[in-house]
């Protein structure tokens, strides 16, 4: 696609280039008219002044010889007068005499050859006692002739015929063509270079408007503005228009974006982060309605971690709503907390999602710095994404690793393919082999941003056919000595 600079200038060039032909065509007809006009004024003038000359050879009583053979005609010029009148014509004039018949009587040199064809229609034009004018060809060379008739007592006696060759007139008028298309071409090469140069000058601001506004569009950044420092005219005001609506554009996508965003974020943290601890809760209360009624150790236990659930439900929301203003990668509060009992309070919620699985536990005595549930929360939601997506057992280990506390979630299930295990912890993200699930695909998204609030990191490894594995890698804080 042109761009307007280039079409600018192609137009301004298109308009130059029809200015030049149209000059140079009037010029070369001019030219081409005035030397016409100027050689036939010659031509008549030429032949006004022998007129008398030939009258006086055709009207006399005996006129040099005329009634003698045919044969010894033409005459050349001087058989007629020494005192001659043709000497004095221009020497590049070619003068004959005809009879009313067209046959040659006379030329310079009184030769046959000297004759000069008059056409039939010419002849037909000259005995009705008018001119004729007619361009012939002699000798390679293009001729303008003009036949005069000369009339006596209202008979044709005689006809003048003056040629004048037309070669200078043509190199003339073809020079004249090549020097203006050379002038033509250098001045629109010229032009067109000069007027590049000059749209350039002048749609810089423009070219600047569209660059700006392409990368605003490529990197969302309405931070950015056009630097104009050229006077305020037509390009001027719209980019100070491009500007002032840039910064309003910045303003509304922010609030909107930040709007976006919390809404977004409180939506995906309260449904996922709720789920699984009202999961839990419904599975203890299925337990409690049990006929026969569990054992009352159980069912102790129960109510003891229905009610750990329930306060943790409203530190939870309390979490959300504050997570809802922070960012992404938000950091999260933290306490001493003992490792063991926590991983054994979570495997145990977690059996209830699947009684009939085996979770197995490998864990150190170890106590560090952490938030307390947003560790158990990434937990339940590994080990339910491992229950959800294996037929096997589970197995959770946890060791001291470099200065970092590693906790390892293996299962025996199918395994994931190279191309979709590094997306699988993007949001809203759902391997084919689960894509049937009742899950949105934000379990692991949401453990992902737990772990890294508290400076941790998730990954996870899996071999098709042997099941995947899910570490946590949390940094050792010591908890204070004394606790």
């Amino acid at each position: 696609m042109m761009s307007i600079r280039f079409k600018f200038t192609l137009l301004y060039s298109a308009i130059l280039a029809l200015t030049l032909a149209a000059f140079g065509v009037a010029l070369y007809y001019t030219q081409s008219q005035n030397t016409w006009e100027a050689i036939k004024r010659d031509q008549i003038r030429t032949g006004e002044g022998l007129e008398d000359f030939v009258h006086m050879i055709m009207t006399s009583p005996y006129p040099y010889g005329m009634g003698a053979e045919s044969a010894s005609w033409p005459k050349s010029f001087m058989f007629f007068s020494t005192d001659i009148i043709y000497t004095q014509l221009p020497e590049w004039e070619l003068i004959r005499i005809l009879n009313a018949e067209g046959h040659l009587l006379a030329s310079p040199y009184g030769r046959i050859e000297d004759a000069l064809p008059i056409s039939v229609e010419g002849l037909r034009t000259l005995k009705d006692k008018q001119e004729w004018w007619q361009t012939i060809t002699v000798k390679d060379q293009r001729v303008l002739l003009y036949c005069r008739p000369v009339v006596s007592e209202g008979e044709l006696v005689s006809i003048l015929q003056v040629g004048r060759p037309l070669t200078e007139r043509d190199r003339s008028l073809n020079t004249l063509s090549e020097t203006l298309t050379l002038v033509s071409a250098i001045t629109l090469v010229l032009a067109f270079g000069i007027g590049w140069l000059f749209s350039g000058i002048a749609f810089r601001s423009i070219r600047r408007l569209t660059e700006t506004a392409k990368a605003i569009g490529e990197e969302r950044d309405f931070t950015r503005r056009v630097a104009y420092f050229g006077p305020q005219d037509e390009v001027g005001r719209l980019a100070t228009t491009f500007n002032e609506m840039l910064a309003r554009l910045q303003d509304a996508y922010q609030r909107v974006a930040l709007a976006l965003e919390q809404q977004r974020l409180f939506v995906v943290d309260v449904s996922h982060e709720l789920r699984t601890p009202l999961t839990t809760l419904r599975g203890n209360l299925d337990l409690l309605r049990r006929d026969p009624p569990i054992p009352s150790g159980d069912r102790a236990d129960i109510l003891a971690d229905m009610s750990d659930e329930s306060d943790r439900l409203v530190r939870l929301v309390s979490e959300l709503l504050l997570l809802a203003r922070a960012d992404a990668r938000r950091n999260l509060s933290q306490e001493s907390v003992p490792l063991r009992p926590l991983l054994e309070e979570t495997c145990r919620q977690a059996r209830f999602l699947d009684p009939k699985r085996s979770i197995a536990l490998d864990t150190e005595e170890i106590t560090f710095l952490t938030n307390r549930d947003a560790l158990k929360q990434t937990m339940l939601i590994v080990l339910d994404n491992a229950l959800k997506h294996s037929t096997g057992d589970v197995a959770v280990r946890a060791r001291p690793a470099g200065g970092r506390v590693e906790i390892r979630v293996r299962d025996s299930g199918a395994g994931i393919s190279p191309e979709l295990l590094e997306h699988i912890f993007d949001r809203f993200y759902r391997a084919a082999e689960s894509a049937s699930g009742t899950g949105f695909g934000l379990g692991l998204a949401i453990a992902k941003s737990l772990i890294e609030g508290q400076g941790g990191t998730i990954s996870m490894e899996s071999e098709l056919g042997k099941g995947s594995e899910i570490t946590l890698s949390l940094p050792m804080q010591p908890a204070p000595s004394g606790e």
